[in-house]
């Protein structure tokens, strides 16, 4: 007896083409771009901590504190984006960025730094959940995988070029120089997000009627 070999068609590919997302898609990976291209690593805040004076042992605990409130405030930070919809959840965490990286500016008070801290994992909280659910709004449900991943790739690849930009500031220009950079851009991006972006409440996909 011979076995007879059998075609098997494949079940799964990969689609790169990138023309099968919507436009108002890529319109939000642009929004994303022009917050993100001053959105540096954390590590500036956690240099700008220690350069004010504040010791391992204080930096420690201030960073542990703002891992702390970006996990607490995920969860109601994605059920408020279903109910009252993403854009202005995702608004608010460009502004509390904003105000953080301000008063990075404007402050060498550890106590006050530390808050300001504490209060920037609101921001990285907020950002983390709804960024990444507003990207899978705007794409059909078979793509929503694809979005992610592209609004991801976005994110981390302008984070990169950020912080290769604050680090030249900070070497070069100073230390506050790297913080008005990444406030400058919060406006723009919030700015883009507040003109290019359309309102809704429904939490649901906005894709269709963009």
């Amino acid at each position: 007896m011979h076995e007879q070999p059998l075609a098997v068609a494949a079940k799964a590919k990969i689609d790169v083409n990138l023309r099968q997302f919507p436009k108002a898609y890529w319109i939000y990976l642009l929004v994303t771009a022009l917050f993100g291209i001053g959105n540096s690593s954390n590590a500036f805040l956690i240099l700008q901590t220690q350069d004010i004076g504040a010791s391992l042992e204080a930096t420690i605990l201030i960073y542990a504190g703002f891992n702390l409130v970006a996990a607490l405030i995920s969860y109601p930070a994605g059920f408020l984006s279903d109910r009252f919809g993403r854009k202005g959840v995702l608004l608010s965490s460009f502004v509390i960025f904003l105000i953080a990286y301000l008063g990075f500016v404007l402050t060498r008070n550890i106590y006050l730094i530390g808050l300001l801290f504490a209060f920037y994992g609101f921001y990285q909280g907020i950002f983390r959940s709804v960024g990444k659910a507003f990207a899978s709004d705007f794409v059909p449900q078979e793509l929503r995988a694809s979005g992610i991943g592209w609004y991801s790739t976005t994110v981390g690849l302008l984070e990169l070029a950020a912080s290769v930009v604050a680090g030249q500031l900070w070497d070069r220009v100073s230390h506050e120089a790297v913080f008005i950079y990444g406030a400058v851009f919060a406006v723009v991006g919030s700015a883009g997000l507040l003109a290019l972006i359309p309102w809704r409440t429904d939490g649901h996909s906005v894709s269709a009627a963009s």
